[in-house]
């Protein structure tokens, strides 16, 4: 599986209004988590996983503390899980997970940014099965054995786990994602995740050429522009 998740990672936001984006869907995040799991990150592996990402990707206290305090509220926005795929520009496959209180609007926005660059939206499923929906875990730790008989003995279906440099790192099916960040603090401590997620991981690759790069830009872009969208994953190898 190597390294291929960090395919979807983003590069830091330099100006203000795309860290105001980052901040937002941070947010809105941590508000759906802590109000739909509760507000104590202890009791909350979700929610303790979403800030501690969010901290070391410079989101200010205040944007945490703010998310918190209306879940704990119980007031504020109804936010349901969307989540849409299809074909982009030079039969690349996407996936885009959302956050909407609006979904007949979402879908309206995720489906111009497919029809504005010769791209094509599906059906549920019509890509998603060409990914794997992984939890994927990456910490700085120096015994590979013990953390995979830790796994092992908390019944997590370990589908592939690495030790390069220092960094372990493991994956497993999305479903054991709870089971599997358990068994690591149990056995391992208080860990620094590098990484600390759910994602989907193509099974493989493709290269976009020619004029589809700039389509396949412009497709990014117009996903990651609107508000609703959470996360974009894709199966094309950027330089």
């Amino acid at each position: 599986m190597g390294r291929a998740y960090q395919n979807r990672k983003e590069s830091m936001a330099k100006t203000s209004d795309m860290k105001a984006k980052v901040y937002s869907r941070y947010g809105r995040e941590i508000y759906v988590s802590a109000k739909s799991g509760g507000t104590d990150p202890a009791g909350n592996l979700t929610l303790r996983g979403l800030i501690e990402r969010a901290k070391k990707d410079q989101v200010p206290s205040h944007v945490i503390d703010k998310a918190l305090e209306k879940a704990k509220g119980g007031a504020g926005e109804d936010y349901a899980a969307a989540r849409y795929e299809g074909y982009g520009p030079g039969g690349s496959m996407a996936i885009i997970d959302c956050l909407t209180d609006n979904p007949n609007r979402t879908f309206g926005d995720v489906r111009q940014a497919f029809t504005k660059t010769k791209s094509k939206i599906g059906t549920p499923g019509s890509v998603s099965h060409m990914f794997d929906h992984a939890a994927i875990f990456v910490f700085a730790y120096d015994d590979e054995e013990a953390v995979l008989e830790a796994l092992m003995e908390a019944d997590v279906d370990v589908t592939d786990i690495e030790n390069e440099d220092g960094k372990i790192t493991v994956f497993a099916p999305n479903t054991d994602y709870f089971k599997a960040k358990t068994a690591l603090l149990d056995r391992c401590g208080e860990l620094d995740f590098d990484v600390d997620e759910i994602q989907f991981i193509p099974h493989a690759f493709t290269t976009v050429t020619g004029d589809d790069v700039a389509l396949f830009e412009r497709f990014l872009t117009m996903l990651n522009d609107l508000d609703d969208v959470q996360q974009v994953y894709h199966n094309v190898e950027l330089p």
